[in-house]
């Protein structure tokens, strides 16, 4: 019997305050539950907000008080688990930590809210937040569960360039998979974050483990992360979701716009977005009703996807170039070629680019671009794939050759979970 299940991608982006965010969360999560979605992955740092543009004051040997006033602000900003700096695992996870005096719970009641949102919509709710606890922030996961609530967490290792100066290493041991069942179909799943995913030996830790659904929420649009997804599926024999947030300058949290020197990190000038192949490359731009754009590259050809696009039906299609675009079934579209430019207080700081691979390496939905708020990829699949794609490789398997290689992390079981 088929293995099918229907997995989501929300394509959204931070709003000013975590109240906004997470009613935007359970907004988008009540969208994707009416379409069937059984689990839905959000973006890296949805949740408190990723961070993009600022510079902390920083340089070797200096710090400026800007920087300072911008660390507290995203300190602020960041939501409480009620989990300790060292992860608490499965004390935190079963609630076996103290409380304090007069109150029900630790932590801000994130977790809370996620749990009641996932449990009245019936959705698996995978997202992306930054989390405080001490004095330092982590990058996280959480898996939240709708009949156990939050199952797992984990803290990324290995933060990226400049996020080094502002958020903590997590430890290895929270690369643990964590198992359910949703419609008879056990899922393995595990998360990597960002350009952990370009960390050969952390993608083998979760290879290790039997991951048959690999999420990787991430802050990259750039042109080399959909080859990277296509290669851990294909490598992997896993599903991948990617989900990334598309921002615009004039959509920063206000944090960020607030705490910016003049002329400095959210000015036009200052600001380097980095340049991708649908940017460099002569396009037309199609009009569509409501008054927004998208730009298509020349001569392409499109074959039709499913998406949701701001809680309506969208065709989508690939360019000859590999992109998939979306846009309404029904709209009047004037083209026009022109060189794609950013254009005023609305060009983008990151493009999203958000993705659902196939075990073998196939794109089965995405990569979205240029759609800020409200996009969900959706697709239904049969994780008996998994299995099939293994007939000729399981690189933790009978591929490894473990006799011969040994991986070890400090503190993480590497055995399947049960």
């Amino acid at each position: 019997m088929p293995q099918k299940i229907k997995l989501g991608v929300a394509q959204s982006r931070t709003l000013d305050t975590v109240v906004e965010t997470l009613s935007a969360l359970e907004n988008t999560t009540c969208k994707a539950a009416q379409e069937g979605v059984d689990l839905l992955l959000f973006p890296e740092a949805y949740l408190g907000g990723y961070p993009r543009t600022c510079n902390f004051g920083a340089s070797v040997g200096a710090r400026e008080p800007h920087g300072r006033e911008q660390f507290l602000h995203h300190f602020k900003s960041a939501v409480d688990l009620g989990d300790t700096p060292d992860d608490a695992g499965e004390a935190w996870i079963e609630r076996k930590l103290p409380i304090a005096r007069g109150t029900t719970y630790r932590g801000d009641g994130t977790r809370e809210e996620l749990e009641r949102i996932a449990r009245e919509t019936g959705v698996f709710i995978a997202t992306g937040l930054m989390e405080r606890s001490g004095g330092s922030l982590y990058c996280a996961v959480v898996y939240v569960c709708p009949k156990l609530g939050i199952i797992g967490k984990r803290r990324k290792v290995m933060p990226t360039g400049s996020e080094r100066l502002v958020w903590a290493q997590g430890s290895p041991k929270t690369l643990r998979a964590v198992t359910t069942t949703i419609k008879g179909v056990k899922l393995t799943l595990a998360a990597a974050i960002c350009w952990e995913n370009y960390m050969p030996l952390l993608r083998q830790a979760l290879y290790s483990q039997n991951v048959n659904l690999y999420l990787a929420p991430t802050a990259d649009a750039r042109d080399t992360w959909l080859p990277l997804m296509r290669t851990v599926a294909c490598e992997g024999r896993a599903f991948v979701l990617s989900a990334n947030q598309c921002v615009t300058r004039e959509n920063l949290p206000s944090w960020i716009k607030q705490t910016a020197p003049s002329g400095n990190p959210t000015s036009r000038k200052s600001v380097s977005v980095t340049p991708t192949s649908a940017s460099r490359r002569r396009s037309s731009v199609a009009k569509i009703n409501d008054g927004h754009e998208i730009a298509l590259p020349g001569g392409s050809s499109v074959r039709p996807s499913s998406a949701l696009v701001n809680g309506r039906r969208k065709s989508a299609g690939k360019s000859d170039g590999g992109r998939e675009i979306v846009t309404p079934n029904t709209s009047a579209i004037e083209e026009s070629a022109v060189e794609d430019e950013p254009k005023s207080s609305r060009d983008y700081l990151c493009r999203g680019g958000s993705c659902i691979i196939s075990p073998l390496g196939e794109v089965l939905q995405g990569p979205l671009w240029d759609v800020e708020d409200g996009g969900i990829l959706l697709v239904e699949v049969d994780f008996d794939d998994c299995e099939r794609g293994r007939l000729d490789l399981d690189v933790a398997g009978s591929y490894s050759r473990n006799d011969s290689f040994k991986l070890t992390v400090e503190g993480l079981d590497l055995s399947p979970p049960p």
